[in-house]
């Protein structure tokens, strides 16, 4: 069975960091794109980042690009993500997703999400 498990989340003040992480089992990690997306309040879920495991390659949302940081620990399995010099703009619910193919086409990172498997989200508030 798929799990995963996102923490990390909370409130911070507007130009503040937090590391959010996302502890995965149940699928083979090295093989699979992870990737985070966010949803804020009363809008849709859109991509934040995406790295391809087996190759590195990833994907950062203009928005969040020279801010944000995707990494991965493939002995534990996790996917993190490192967000500094956090805005009020970034508050949301930040969801941890993984899925077999890439961050494009399998993932959905740049259009309508569309990953495999999904965590339950954490939430992110940064205050003005």
């Amino acid at each position: 069975e798929v799990h995963l498990v996102e923490s990390g989340g909370g409130l911070v003040q507007s130009g503040g960091s937090l590391r959010l992480s996302c502890k995965t089992s149940g699928f083979r990690f090295r093989n699979y794109a992870v990737a985070w997306f966010r949803q804020p309040s009363n809008k849709a879920r859109e991509g934040v980042s995406c790295i391809r495991n087996a190759d590195g390659v990833t994907y950062y949302a203009d928005s969040v690009k020279g801010r944000f940081t995707i990494s991965t620990d493939n002995a534990e399995n996790t996917v993190y993500l490192q967000m500094d010099s956090l805005e009020p703009a970034d508050t949301a619910i930040y969801f941890c997703a993984a899925d077999p193919l890439d961050c494009i086409s399998g993932m959905g990172i740049t259009g309508t999400p569309a990953a495999d498997y999904w965590g339950q989200g954490t939430q992110v508030t940064v205050s003005s």
